[in-house]
């Protein structure tokens, strides 16, 4: 969940592969029951005389010591339970194509219901499913095409499709409608999730309301979102969160309430944007405020080599929470492009002055931002810069980075105005460039300041050295 950014018009005055389990190869179990379309649940459930529905299948490998459940190419308007179940997969027989299709099953009403729901399981794979078409109108429910919650250890969701789905409720400016692709809801304080691993999925073209495309949030220690491609969804394309009320409150503001030990890798993600969502709508127009990647409260996770193509936000790392802190986040060799906003941000978003509305948010530090390509970014041309950093920000490192700004008044990197952030932040070795601008007429922001110039920008601030200007991109 995000709330809309601070705008900038004032700025400073201014991965691994997946685990892929073909039909007859798993991790445990040895039994293989088939499911087709036109198959019946009183067959054998072999190859040549299927189940008709996986639930059945599931149940029987359940009382059978795990296996696989192979599914046929053909529509299914069913929905799954892993809940409690050890060393079961499910996956799309090889080189076919089943669909779990929602819009056949009855209107998801109040609170969190999913396609594929696996909770309290160990072991279990969820292979090359086409999951689409549940939706909802209803502002109090939150349809899920895979969600993994309680607590599980060594799920894989891999090479699966999540699209065309979500919450159609059109209350504008209201953050009470929700929706996710991809979920994994670490609710359980005596088990987390772990050893979760989310790769080659494509998740696409969700309607989510305040809510995110693939998500990791609360009592999830130890997890991997490798190698996905998301795309033009209206919010948040991977969030990895803490501080929600995830947990109980005693747990609430403790790590164990913190995505953390992760690892988001080779993802692809783009066309990620707010504009047109019913949440992020004001009195001043929509917010364009959907991250690409973000991490929101959560700590000890790497973010590395991924694309962020024409999003609004690139990458940001911060938390929304004001008792929360996003730390030791490591960002490096992500190349961001063409966002809407700006390329990187991180810190709080609002400082709970007059034109925040009183909204307080946590602290960024303990973070690096290293060797990733900025190019193209803040694609409104409205000032923003390339890199942003807001309130309650300090001891982060960035250095490396390869920075070109492209727009007329866009800054290689800013400060909102009015904060004082940065103190004990290291800047240097950066590359940066302008395709408007010339070592002596480019623009950078600093602790509410505004510097024309890389010498005067340098010399005011001590910052970046020993890093470069070139006078094209």
């Amino acid at each position: 969940m995000k709330p809309p950014a601070l705008a900038l018009a004032a700025l400073c005055a201014l991965g691994p592969a997946a685990v892929l389990l073909s039909a007859t190869a798993h991790a445990a179990g040895t039994s293989t029951y088939y499911v087709a379309a036109n198959g019946s649940d009183s067959a054998a459930g072999t190859e040549g005389a299927p189940f008709a529905t996986i639930q059945h299948a599931i149940t029987a490998l359940s009382s059978s010591g795990g296996g696989a459940v192979v599914v046929r190419g053909g529509t299914y308007a069913q929905r799954i339970s892993l809940h409690g179940v050890t060393d079961i997969t499910v996956t799309a027989a090889p080189g076919e194509h089943p669909v779990l299709d929602g819009s056949k099953l009855a209107v998801p009403t109040g609170g969190r219901s999913a396609m594929v729901d696996i909770a309290d399981s160990t072991s279990v794979t969820v292979h090359g499913l086409d999951i689409t078409g549940y939706r909802t109108s209803d502002i109090t429910a939150m349809p899920i095409g895979i969600y993994v919650h309680g607590g599980d250890a060594g799920v894989t969701v891999s090479g699966n499709h999540v699209h065309a789905m979500g919450n159609d409720n059109g209350t504008l400016g209201s953050m009470e409608m929700n929706a996710h692709g991809i979920a994994a809801y670490g609710d359980n304080p005596k088990r987390s999730i772990s050893t979760l691993n989310i790769a080659d999925n494509e998740v696409d073209h969700l309607v989510l309301g305040a809510s995110e495309s693939v998500v990791v949030n609360g009592n999830v220690d130890g997890w991997r979102i490798t190698g996905n491609r998301i795309h033009d969804d209206n919010n948040i394309g991977i969030d990895a969160i803490g501080y929600e009320q995830t947990l109980p409150p005693a747990y609430r503001y403790t790590d164990l309430n913190r995505a953390r030990n992760g690892v988001i890798s080779g993802n692809v993600v783009e066309n990620i944007k707010s504009a047109g969502n019913p949440a992020y709508w004001s009195a001043s127009g929509w917010c364009n405020c959907a991250d690409g990647l973000y991490v929101d409260g959560g700590t000890r996770i790497a973010i590395t080599g991924n694309t962020a193509h024409a999003d609004d936000i690139g990458i940001e790392v911060a938390a929304e929470n004001a008792r929360g802190a996003a730390d030791h986040v490591n960002v490096d060799h992500n190349t961001v492009t063409e966002s809407r906003y700006v390329g990187i941000t991180t810190g709080g978003y609002c400082d709970g002055q007059q034109d925040c509305g009183g909204v307080q948010t946590g602290t960024s530090s303990a973070n690096t931002f290293t060797d990733n390509m900025l190019r193209d970014n803040n694609t409104d041309h409205d000032g923003s810069p390339e890199f942003l950093i807001q309130f309650h920000e300090s001891g982060n490192t960035i250095t490396g980075n390869t920075i070109c700004a492209a727009g007329p008044g866009t800054l290689l990197i800013g400060t909102v105005a009015r904060s004082t952030s940065g103190k004990g932040d290291t800047v240097d070795s950066n590359r940066y460039s302008a395709a408007a601008a010339t070592a002596t007429t480019a623009r950078w922001g600093w602790q509410a300041k505004t510097y024309t110039g890389f010498a005067a920008y340098r010399a005011a601030t001590g910052l970046d050295a020993h890093s470069e200007f070139s006078a094209s991109c």
